[in-house]
């Protein structure tokens, strides 16, 4: 426990770690890197290129921060947070190597203003988090390696079908390569993947959300190839993947994780909101709702840019003509001439709740969000605006705040 000192110290240092945290951020992951190099391993450098790793640290220690007084104000943050280093593989061993690296940027960063003082409060305020966060994660691993299939840590499995879904959008089929069993998990949940990236020299994890039922002999995920351009480099990993994994080929796999994923507890209607790849574990939840012949409403609202991109249109559909409680609604924001109302696309534009609500607002229903952030924010913003309890809103962040592509 805290003493009340240390907390008003730490506390007092939020204002500054709003306004500098991505420096201070910044500054740690150089230090680190340069001190402890084989941690390149652990952590994906393209969200080190773009900065998204260095924002997304700095907002969580100044949040911390603030409430240190009631950390269990943040326990959905740990929990993803938990979720995500169980996927990658952090353990005990590496927190005090983190430690270290932070108090040292503190002092640096701060200059005179870290006196001996708040450094120290700052050591004991990382301890407890980190022993919370050990704690937590050890739970995962434990639970990870009970079930039927499960282990911890890295798993060879081997690609057992690849089947191009759109023209960015590819699936592999991934079978353990032991030959034994795959574990169960939760539609909704991801996988970590790792591979030799040469330019980096490095191997080099990503999070994919699995995108089909769970209660299988193999896993699959369905990975958005990045070509870059404007709106940043090439992914390094998804092309890697589409270029030169093939079937037969053979790839690292961690066990399921994740904390978005299909309530257990709730026989709600269930609405599925996504935005271009964020569909992918959307699909998951849907083909898991039609597996178990679940007779709830079922509503699959997804976005794309067209017809080009529309991955697993056909299955959808599929789905759709012969389950009478499941509906969709598909936006494209172009239309080509060749693009069949009501059977590629229904509307056209961006995805607008507001035009649908007949369709989309259920009432008493369960809302899974899954895409790009500001499309996240956007639905979030009008599911609330429509009347949508906060508590019924459930969303998935495709970065470094949750499951990457």
């Amino acid at each position: 426990m805290l003493s009340p000192q240390i907390r008003a110290m730490v506390k007092a240092t939020a204002p500054v770690l709003k306004t500098h945290g991505v420096a201070l951020t910044r500054h740690f992951y150089t230090r680190m890197f340069q001190h402890n190099p084989e941690l390149k391993h652990v952590f994906n450098q393209g969200h080190q290129a773009g900065g998204e790793q260095q924002q997304a640290l700095a907002g969580a220690v100044a949040a911390y921060a603030e409430h240190i007084d009631n950390p269990s104000v943040l326990a959905p943050v740990v929990t993803r947070i938990v979720h995500k280093h169980v996927s990658l593989g952090i353990r005990p061993e590496h927190y005090p190597i983190v430690g270290k690296h932070l108090l040292a940027s503190i002092r640096e960063v701060l200059g005179e203003a870290a006196t001996d003082a708040l450094v120290d409060a700052w050591a004991a305020a990382y301890g407890q988090l980190a022993d919370m966060l050990i704690a937590e994660e050890a739970r995962l691993y434990r639970d990870s390696a009970a079930k039927p299939g499960g282990w911890t840590g890295w798993r060879a499995f081997r690609v057992v079908g690849k089947q191009p879904e759109s023209a960015e959008i590819t699936s592999f089929y991934l079978a353990p390569a032991d030959g034994g069993a795959v574990p169960a998990y939760l539609p909704g949940q991801y996988v970590s993947v790792r591979v030799y990236v040469p330019e980096l020299g490095l191997m080099q994890p990503r999070q994919y959300s699995l995108s089909d039922a769970p209660g299988q002999d193999r896993l699959r995920i369905s990975v958005k190839r990045e070509a870059g351009g404007a709106h940043g480099p090439a992914g390094r990993v998804s092309n890697a993947l589409h270029e030169r994994l093939e079937e037969g080929g053979v790839l690292d796999v961690a066990p399921p994780q994740g904390d978005f994923h299909l309530r257990q507890d709730s026989a709600a209607p269930v609405v599925l909101l996504s935005g271009g790849v964020g569909l992918t574990p959307m699909v998951s939840i849907l083909n898991h709702l039609v597996a178990t012949d679940d007779p709830r409403q079922i509503r699959f609202v997804h976005g794309c840019r067209s017809q080009a991109v529309h991955a697993m249109k056909d299955h959808v559909n599929a789905i759709v003509a012969s389950r009478g409680n499941v509906r969709k609604a598909v936006f494209y924001e172009e239309v080509g001439g060749g693009d069949r109302p009501g059977r590629d696309y229904d509307h056209h534009g961006r995805v607008d709740l507001r035009a649908i609500r007949d369709e989309a607002i259920v009432p008493d229903a369960d809302y899974y969000l899954c895409g790009p952030s500001g499309f996240m924010r956007a639905q979030r913003e009008t599911l609330l605006e429509l009347g949508v309890a906060p508590d019924r809103i459930h969303a998935e962040a495709f970065g470094s705040g949750g499951a990457p592509a």
